[in-house]
């Protein structure tokens, strides 16, 4: 006995060793026999990680599993992914694996995991689920015993699968998620019988109209295959759409030049809770406890063939009467529901199928709301036929349905409208063939958003509907700080609203105050018990769907810190571009006129605008302006007038403000002082300490420039000033983080040099000398704020006192007028061509010069050199002078 038990244990032992050896020696075997099917009958790249083999697992059968299998499309799909599949295996006898290269395998059982599948027709008609290699009718014949696989399947599953159809010719496409999936029969009898179920969320498009969005199907269907005749009839079949039963009886059979149908459906139960059930559930929220009243029906028909031309005939119709419903945790009830509508095609051209809503009526409270719509010629230029009439509490949806707005919504709205159009008139803007008649008001509405700082609350709009426009009879509305009104009318509402068009239009907008930060953002987040919603920190932008004009007119519009008056003008706005047209205002106890453009296009807004200002009050506009204050930062410390054209383009901040790093242009300005307070400047009070001939409270009133600016860098071109007789001539640049470049040149009398040199020329007594009057050179860098300035004062008092020693030596020893004019020609020349400068970079009052001291330096030189020499001859005289020149 124990012998025999060994030996049983030893067979055992070697039973088990051959299992788990075999799938090393035959792995191989079913590798080639995959890799060699593909490459002879499929046009497409075939990959997979691996291929094993199992038997002890799966015993008495064998287990073939093949990992991360991907199948990709050639031309003209070329590199597009048809399936993929994280794991398919095949289970057979284990019989089969012993069988030559060139037999089939039998198998009985598939199983694929995580199978994601893409069906794609293009625009050519060209399919990407083609891929057999094609062959002549011998050649099929003759590959009938090299196939590779046969099958005779017991069982298959698909699991956590996805599928995708496209038709890019008809705008189709078919979203499958989630597919479980399994079947249970024989597949190699002549007549067969599968049991299948079924379970996916389906989402249906056709020409961007969804029909099914992630509705949840179910079936389960008894299935008779008769394989000879290519033809499966459904015996005791039940599914759902959502939650909605559905019962269906029929067949489908292929034919030669497509599918042949006749199948007919129902919904077994009528109670009115299962059209809730057709909403997806995300919308629809648990309807287990929903309390409903009424009927619901549905039934259709579909019977004809499927082809290239061809669809079959529908008669689908869906009734409802006297239907009501109640969510057990909302306060109000939808009654009164109708529902009577059909999809019908009698010939079989999907052109000629039509959707008829002949009745969809509803009631909130004594709000009661009636429709009806019909389209023809769904699949060319569709026709639309709809009337609307009722009022609609807008409040009340969320407090009858459960669904969740992402926008507060409130308000009374109020309609009576028919329309009728083809949806070419819409795309061509062929008014003439767009009917659209009555009226839509809506009082007391409140809406919010991220696109909008603060609620706006509507409360007047009314709206009237004639052939090819909308007029806007009256619109009143609030938002923050701000109230405005509107009139106009738009031209294609309908094509803004079915299709891609721009919204045109024109428009008359009336406002008491306008606060432009009402209509932009500030923070960064809006605060959670904040209505301001918008997500992040931008301005807003110009809608891109806007095409219109806008003509304009405020009272007070506030920007920023500034407030404007009596603002009008016309904006004329297209393409995320805003023309300013003849926009004037009152700012600054003057007057302000814009023309130019804005656009938003870019990633950040762009700007190019003319600014003509007339009569700005000057201390209050440049302490205010941003963009003033910047071009000349001196000017505030004056009191007066200012007039000035400004051409500038550049881009603009998220605040909607000229960003200063990127503006270029010009100005022209002229300014009308009535007092400087130079106390205030440091740059002003510098120059007074420097120069003790000059006060600028008396300075020139009224001063004309131009500036130019580029590169953050305002260069002024040179302008000259009178303080009294002194001629001043100013030019430099400075640059907006305020560094200075500056050089003013004083053409100083020599009567405002000292006691002393005025002495000396009383002592000439020359008519020419007493027009003697010399350069001043101020350089001026540092910044307005802390001031570096030099000057060459001191060398220039110095010089004309030499000079006029000179001219009072000539004079002692007789040369007379000509060499007098020659020294006063030099006086002034020799000055000009000066270079040497004293300077220091502290503003102090004992810094001040005093020219009487330079006078007596001068004559001291000079006298001595008179009474020290022996007396010469004129000529020598003068030749010696002029060497001491």
């Amino acid at each position: 006995m124990k012998k025999i038990l060994k030996i049983i244990g030893i067979v055992f032992l070697i039973f088990i060793a051959i299992l788990i050896a075999i799938p090393f020696v035959l792995e191989s075997k079913i590798d080639t026999i995959v890799q060699n099917y593909a490459k002879e009958n499929l046009d497409a790249d075939l990959s997979f990680d691996d291929i094993s083999l199992s038997l002890i697992s799966s015993f008495p059968k064998a287990e073939v599993s093949v990992d991360n299998l991907t199948i990709t499309n050639r031309a003209p799909f070329d590199g597009e992914t048809l399936a993929t599949a994280k794991s398919i295996s095949f289970e057979m006898g284990i019989s089969e694996l012993f069988k030559g290269t060139e037999e089939p395998l039998s198998v009985n059982e598939i199983l694929a995991d995580e199978l994601l599948l893409t069906i794609k027709t293009n625009k050519n008609g060209s399919d990407n689920y083609d891929i057999i290699k094609a062959t002549n009718a011998d050649a099929q014949v003759s590959d009938t015993t090299s196939t590779g696989f046969s099958f005779d399947i017991n069982n298959y599953e698909i699991n956590n699968s996805a599928f995708t159809y496209i038709d890019e010719i008809t705008n189709t496409n078919i979203n499958a998620t989630e597919i479980n999936h399994s079947g249970k029969g024989l597949f190699s009898g002549e007549v067969s019988e599968l049991e299948t179920t079924t379970e996916a969320k389906v989402s249906l498009s056709i020409d961007s109209t969804k029909y099914l969005n992630n509705n949840i199907i179910k079936l389960n269907a008894l299935i008779d295959l008769d394989l000879e005749q290519d033809k499966y009839t459904f015996k005791e079949n039940k599914g759902y759409i959502n939650a909605l039963p559905l019962e269906f009886e029929g067949y489908v059979q292929i034919v030669d030049n497509g599918q042949q149908l006749d199948i007919s459906f129902r919904n077994p139960e009528s109670s009115f809770k299962h059209f809730l059930a057709v909403i997806p559930e995300e919308y629809s929220k648990n309807i287990e406890n929903v309390n409903t009243t009424g009927n619901f029906t549905i039934n259709g028909i579909i019977k004809g063939l499927i082809s290239e031309t061809t669809i079959p005939t529908l008669d689908i119709n869906m009734q409802s009467d006297n239907a009501s419903f109640k969510y057990p945790d909302l306060p109000k009830r939808v009654d009164n529901i109708m529902i009577n509508a059909s999809v019908k095609n009698t010939t079989g051209n999907a052109n000629d199928t039509y959707i008829d809503i002949n009745k969809l009526d509803f009631r909130i409270d004594q709000d009661l709301f009636k429709s009806e719509a019909h389209l023809k010629n769904l699949t060319s230029n569709m026709l639309v036929n709809a009337n609307l009439d009722g009022v609609l509490n807008l409040s009340n949806i969320t407090k009858a349905y459960p669904i969740e707005l992402e926008n507060q919504l409130s308000g009374i709205l109020k309609g009576k409208l028919s329309t009728s159009f083809d949806m070419d008139a819409i795309e061509n803007n062929a008014y003439q063939r767009i009917r659209n008649n009555g009226s839509v008001s809506i009082s007391d509405f409140i809406f919010s958003s991220e696109d909008i700082v603060n609620p706006i609350q509507i409360n007047k709009a009314e709206l009237t509907f004639k052939p090819g426009t909308v007029n806007l009879n009256n619109f009143n509305a609030l938002t923050g700080k701000s109230d405005f009104t509107a009139t106009g009318s738009i031209n294609n509402l309908l094509g803004f609203l079915l299709s891609d068009k721009k919204l045109k239009g024109n428009f008359n907008v009336k406002s008491n105050t306008f606060a432009i930060s009402d209509f932009m953002v500030e923070d960064k987040s809006a605060s959670e018990t904040s209505n301001k919603t918008t997500a992040a920190s931008q301005s807003l932008k110009i809608p891109e769907f806007l095409d219109c004009v806008i003509t304009a007119s405020a009272n007070t519009v506030l920007y920023d810190n500034l407030t404007l008056k009596n603002v009008n003008g016309q904006l004329i706005i297209n393409n995320q571009n805003a023309n300013l047209k003849d926009i004037t205002m009152d700012l600054f106890d003057g007057k302000l006129g814009i023309t130019g453009n804005v656009s938003t296009k870019a990633a950040k807004p762009q700007f190019d605008m003319q600014l003509a200002m007339q009569s700005f009050d000057i201390s209050e506009s440049f302490e205010n302006l941003k963009l003033l204050k910047a071009l000349a930062p001196i000017a505030k410390v004056l009191q007066g007038k200012l007039n000035s054209t400004i051409t500038l383009n550049g881009f603009l901040d998220d605040s909607y403000s000229p960003d200063l790093t990127t503006i270029s242009g010009n100005a022209l300005a002229e300014v009308l002082t009535s007092n400087i307070n130079a106390s205030n400047s440091p740059l002003l009070e510098g120059l007074n300490n420097k120069l003790n001939f000059i006060d600028f409270k008396d300075l020139e009133k009224d001063i004309k420039t131009k500036l130019n600016f580029e590169n953050g860098l305002v260069s002024v071109t040179p302008f000259s000033i009178n303080y009294k007789d002194i001629p001043i001539m100013v030019s430099g640049s400075h640059s907006f983080s305020n560094n200075l470049n500056y050089k003013v040149v004083f053409q100083v009398p020599a009567k405002y040099l000292g006691s002393e040199v005025n002495r000396l020329i009383g002592k000439i007594n020359d008519s020419e000398v007493n027009k003697i009057a010399i350069p001043i050179t101020a350089n001026i860098g540092g910044s307005f704020s802390n001031p570096n300035i030099s000057t060459d004062l001191n060398s220039g008092v110095s010089k004309l006192t030499q000079q006029l020693v000179e001219i009072q030596k000539q004079k002692l020893i007789g040369q007379g007028k000509d060499k007098i004019s020659d020294i006063l020609g030099g006086i002034v020349n020799g000055n000009s061509n000066k270079t040497e400068t004293d300077s220091t970079k502290t503003v102090r009052d004992s810094s001040k010069v005093n020219t009487n001291d330079k006078v007596k330096e001068g004559v001291k030189d000079v006298l001595g050199s008179i009474f020290k020499g022996q007396k010469k001859s004129e000529d020598k005289t003068a030749q010696d002078s002029t060497k001491k020149e």
